[in-house]
């Protein structure tokens, strides 16, 4: 019985989106395995490979799991997300790496908090809402589900990680507006944030983050520093021509010109070695990908199912459309990695955890 359970459910999944997943995952692979060639050090690579075997196994084991257990136990949510702002608190009693209090150090990897955060909270945001679809008019349920946010969002701005808090707000503001949110109640929220943007930028930025953002209008005005990294980016992709330079060949991802290039800036070395058609590969992945997501939460059997799918296809497409944004010089570098294909355990593993609860979803839809 638990065999024939076993097989049923592996029919049931979405090979779209996995196959979707791995495609982006090998494209991520073969871009660090490119960039290790500059040190000759393969050790990235051969952890990505296991991040993505984790991951995998990791899907799997969810799509097993009924989701309607946290449809069902408000208390195991709350419990979950105490311990995400425990985490992101004990951050600040370690070593910073890199100047960032984001990671604890577990010796085989770096273990980044923030990665489970956004899958409670999505699970958290849809909780709460899908219980209120119909009381919207209610400024209060707003008003409540944007202290859930802030108050990770705090500890996370001080680390200091900019970028991952415009995600989850960027989360947070696109779950509001699936849910029903009023228009007025929108524009409020817009102006808030723009006199929250103002304070911030004034008293809590960093002075390296203000010239980050200042250098993304004209990275020619300090070209050897602040503009450094964009003007790099812009070489690489350029270079790439239509069909690359070829894998290992790229000269800004091979000689150390660009910066982060396994993370921040692994497009651009997939843009510089496999030119425009990889590029147009990638986005082509990344776009079925999503609209394998999107097919989810409209199929979705409850408000719950469908505001969890789409709060995570609102979180991957946020720091999906980041990312690339920051290696085209459309929005100032604050640090997101591109998902599935940035090197990072975190970020990997809970993404294919979340894919693994989209997929008991669909599953849920077919009995």
């Amino acid at each position: 019985m638990i065999f024939r359970n076993f097989l049923a459910n592996i029919r049931q999944l979405d090979w779209g989106i996995i196959a979707s997943a791995l495609i982006l995952c090998a494209f991520g692979l073969e871009a660090i395995y490119s960039t290790s060639f500059l040190t000759g050090n393969f050790l990235n690579f051969k952890k990505q490979l296991i991040f993505i075997i984790i991951g995998f196994l990791v899907m799997i084991m969810m799509s097993f799991f009924d989701w309607r257990f946290f449809k069902s136990h408000s208390s195991i949510i709350i419990i979950l997300y105490f311990i995400c702002l425990a985490l992101l608190g004990g951050l600040f009693f370690f070593k910073a790496h890199r100047g960032i209090k984001s990671w604890y150090d577990l010796g085989f990897f770096y273990f980044n908090p923030i990665e489970l955060l956004k899958i409670v909270l999505i699970i958290l945001l849809a909780k709460y809402f899908s219980k209120r679809h119909a009381e919207m008019y209610n400024v209060t349920h707003v008003i409540i589900s944007g202290l859930y946010v802030a108050a990770p969002c705090a500890l996370i701005f001080f680390q200091p990680d900019l970028g991952s808090v415009m995600i989850i707000v960027a989360l947070w503001f696109g779950v509001l507006f699936v849910s029903g949110i009023k228009p007025q109640h929108l524009l409020a929220l817009i102006l808030v944030g723009a006199i929250a943007i103002s304070l911030g930028w004034s008293f809590g930025l960093r002075d390296y983050q203000r010239q980050r953002i200042i250098s993304f209008a004209n990275p020619q005005a300090d070209a050897l520093k602040t503009g450094w990294n964009q003007n790099q980016a812009e070489i690489a992709i350029g270079s790439g021509g239509w069909w690359g330079k070829g894998i290992g060949n790229g000269s800004q991802g091979q000689l150390g010109f660009l910066p982060e290039p396994q993370t921040d800036f692994i497009f651009c070395v997939i843009a510089e070695e496999m030119g425009l058609i990889g590029v147009i590969v990638i986005l082509g992945t990344f776009l079925y990908f999503v609209s394998r997501i999107t097919s989810i939460a409209l199929h979705a059997p409850d408000n719950f199912s469908r505001l969890f799918a789409a709060g995570f296809c609102i979180s991957i497409c946020a720091q999906a459309l980041i990312n690339l944004a920051m290696n085209v010089r459309l929005f100032p570098i604050v640090g997101i990695p591109l998902p599935l294909v940035s090197y990072g355990g975190s970020n990997l593993i809970f993404t294919f955890a979340a894919i693994g609860i989209l997929q008991s979803i669909k599953a849920n839809e077919i009995r």
